[in-house]
């Protein structure tokens, strides 16, 4: 959506006015859309909400690609009007690629990053509107006069639809006001006249394409009529992955199934998200497709974007109860929507709050910094981005809910995923299809040779029992194998010259498969001469039976060993431990 005040743009434009009642007109007919190009089998998105173009092709590279991102959605990149609020970027002046983001070759080069990271990325557009300025000069020099923009378009190019005192849409009941006149101020292209505006817009469109653009995002859609879409489309030197903000609302006639064809931004899924985890119920969420919406293939879902996050529409960053991460677990493990979109974005305290730090991205390994909350990096949302990348399209079963704010179910043999929305732990035994084996929880860790840095899950004669914890939740796949982890210190009391060292070698991956060059260095910081201990702590396999040897390594770099036999442990089922040695 686009924003010239605090109030929420997300409306529409079509047909010719001519005739002396423009607004008298109806346009009721659905036309079909250009064919989608295909998602591919990573159908994530995650919308940089305000970042520059380096910024994110530094994220692509160290995070985005590896974490299994199957796009990055950008901010509009061409010239838009000056200030630092967040909707400056969606008031266009002209289609110079410079905006407060970088410039055309920090844009080519943010694509370019990006596609060897295994990352596409698509472009938000504006196609309905020009600026609500009166006049003035946006970020890369050039001037304007609202419906004069030298070079591009003229006083001809807009709708002048005639309602008093001016040109803004009042009535959403009708169809023709919603797709001829201003939303909220905003200059209004005429996006019936093929004979220039609907050329010029795909001209626009095939420059981003030329750079690489995979895709693109229609900024209010609503705002423009299907057969001008279909039309400007049409006129696009190749098909990228398009998705259409077109906000339902109720009892209107413009509506999302007039658009179906491309993917639709899904702002009904995410009122029924928002109701469902703030005390409507998660069981109510069991047949989406039952609900009489567009088709899910058709349908692009989120949680929360950058404007419902401030309009109070969805679940945000300040929901109660963790329902924010909670909501997203589900999005990513519910199969509906060919794609789902994740917000990536900042904390603000007003509405018209721009992006700190100039716009550049900050991330810790787990989160956000210097303002910025980098959601696609929340373990769990990461972690769930590869459960849904894992499981595709297998099918939803073994739906159970004891209670209204308790959901768990299975993705065929492949995934299954609890939530608590509960203040107390769920503790219980699930019936699943996955195949017997020691898998981790992906909301809590990741998998990482074999062991789990959060929680292990047992799975056996198609069960498995767990606590999952309150407010939170489980999911395991497939693709995430491993056992639970345990803390092991080693304390090894041998007596060595000065230069010397104390190694630990072993038989499982955590210390090295036996391999000197991988074997664990213990520290002397606690030794002295009437206790000459060497001590290590690390993370092995819980109800994990192995061998170890401590290895002396001379300032030589000869190696001696132990003596036989090798020592044998099994580790505790959960918590922590101590294991007490004396070189032999």
């Amino acid at each position: 959506m686009s924003f010239l005040t605090p109030v929420l743009l997300a409306i529409p434009l079509l047909a010719s006015l001519g005739g002396a009642s423009p607004l008298e007109q109806t346009h009721n007919v659905s036309v079909p859309l250009n064919p989608r190009a295909t998602v591919g089998a990573k159908s994530v998105i995650v919308q940089m909400f305000e970042w520059t173009w380096d910024s994110i092709a530094a994220e692509c590279t160290n995070f985005l690609g590896p974490a299994g991102y199957g796009y990055v959605q950008t901010s509009p990149p061409q010239e838009h009007i000056t200030g630092t609020e967040w909707w400056t970027d969606y008031q266009p002046v002209s289609y110079i690629l410079t905006s407060k983001r970088g410039d055309r070759a920090q844009f080519q080069n943010m694509i370019e990053t990006c596609h060897d990271a295994g990352v596409l990325v698509i472009a938000d557009t504006l196609f309905n509107h020009m600026t609500g300025n009166a006049e003035g000069t946006g970020v890369a020099g050039s001037t304007y006069t609202m419906f004069v923009y030298p070079g591009i378009y003229e006083t001809q190019d807009f709708h002048m639809c005639g309602l008093e005192p001016n040109n803004i849409i009042v009535n959403y009941d009708n169809e023709v006001e919603v797709w001829t006149c201003e939303l909220d101020g905003l200059a209004d292209l005429a996006t019936d006249t093929d004979s220039y505006v609907q050329g010029r817009l795909a001209e626009y469109a095939n420059d981003l394409l030329s750079l690489g653009i995979d895709g693109l995002r229609l900024d209010a859609a609503k705002s423009i009529a299907p057969a001008d879409l279909v039309t400007i489309t049409s006129l696009f030197t190749s098909s990228p992955y398009l998705t259409q903000e077109v906000v339902w609302g109720a009892g209107q006639p413009v509506t999302p199934e007039l658009y179906t064809g491309i993917d639709l931004l899904r702002f009904r899924y995410t009122s029924a998200l928002q109701t469902a985890f703030l005390g409507g119920g998660l069981s109510s969420l069991e047949n989406l497709s039952d609900l009489g919406w567009i088709a899910s293939e058709d349908a692009n879902v989120f949680v929360a974007n950058h404007d419902t996050e401030r309009g109070g529409d969805s679940l945000n960053y300040e929901s109660p109860d963790n329902t924010y991460t909670t909501g997203m677990i589900f999005s990513l493990a519910y199969p509906f929507g060919n794609t789902i979109t994740i917000l990536s974005s900042y904390e603000f305290s007003d509405f018209d709050q721009g992006a700190p730090n100039g716009g550049a991205g900050v991330c810790t390994a787990t989160g956000g910094s210097d303002g910025w909350l980098c959601q696609h990096r929340w373990v769990p949302v990461s972690g769930m981005v590869g459960f849904r990348n894992h499981v595709g399209s297998a099918a939803l079963n073994n739906w159970v809910s004891p209670q209204s704010d308790r959901i768990a179910f299975g993705r065929g043999a492949l995934g299954f995923v609890a939530i608590n929305n509960d203040a107390a732990s769920w503790s219980t035994t699930f019936t699943t299809s996955l195949p017997d084996g020691s898998y981790c929880d992906v909301i809590s860790g990741t998998s990482s040779s074999g062991v789990c840095t959060g929680t292990g899950i047992t799975v056996s004669g198609g069960s498995f029992t767990v606590t999952v914890p309150a407010q939170s939740a489980i999911a395991i796949h497939t693709g995430a194998l491993g056992t639970g982890s345990v803390t092991v210190t080693f304390v090894e009391t041998a007596v060595t010259t000065f230069g010397e060292n104390i190694f630990l070698a072993g038989s499982i991956p955590a210390l090295g498969d036996w391999n000197t060059d991988d074997a664990i260095a213990l520290s002397a910081a606690d030794y002295t001469t009437d206790n000459p201990i060497w001590t290590v702590t690390i993370d092995l396999p819980a109800n994990t039976l192995f061998d170890y040897k401590f290895i002396r390594v001379e300032t030589s770099g000869e190696i001696t060993w132990e003596s036989d036999p090798n020592r044998e442990s099994t580790t505790v089922a959960s918590g922590s431990e101590t294991i007490d040695t004396t070189w032999r």
